[in-house]
């Protein structure tokens, strides 16, 4: 089996990780991110609130979509999806297949050696976590 790239979500931006977990999936490396929920999306705290309550607001009755999750986990998991080309078909639907994300560190990957991307100091921005349980 090969091993996995296990990533410590851990104030860690959001768009650096993503495209880093999609590049890394792309090829053919399982990605595994963990803490999900303390990602960071740098901005405005405002903003970025107002932005995913309209998204979220617009689910009508006779509307199908779009559907956006309030877990953390399925937040970070969307954003990677964004990075990927084509994720329905192809080598994009094999490389989303290989991202795995938890809120936290499960037992299993406790001990492992995880690895560290997109750490910068941001004065402004606001966690997965408080976007998802808005």
């Amino acid at each position: 089996m090969k091993m996995a790239e296990i990533i410590d979500g851990k104030n860690a931006v959001l768009g650096r990780l993503a495209s880093y977990a999609a590049k890394k999936s792309l090829q053919g490396e399982e990605v595994i991110v963990l803490n999900c929920e303390q990602v960071i999306i740098t901005g405005n705290k405002k903003n970025i609130k107002k932005e995913f309550e309209e998204k979220r607001g617009r689910v009508g009755s006779g509307q199908k979509g779009p559907k956006i999750s309030r877990s953390s986990e399925r937040i970070v998991k969307r954003a990677i999806r964004g990075m990927i080309p084509n994720y329905r078909r192809g080598r994009g639907k094999e490389a989303y297949k290989k991202i795995k994300c938890y809120i936290g560190v499960p037992k299993e990957f406790q001990e492992l050696k995880k690895s560290s991307v997109g750490k910068e100091k941001k004065e402004k921005f606001i966690q997965v976590k408080d976007i998802s349980k808005h």
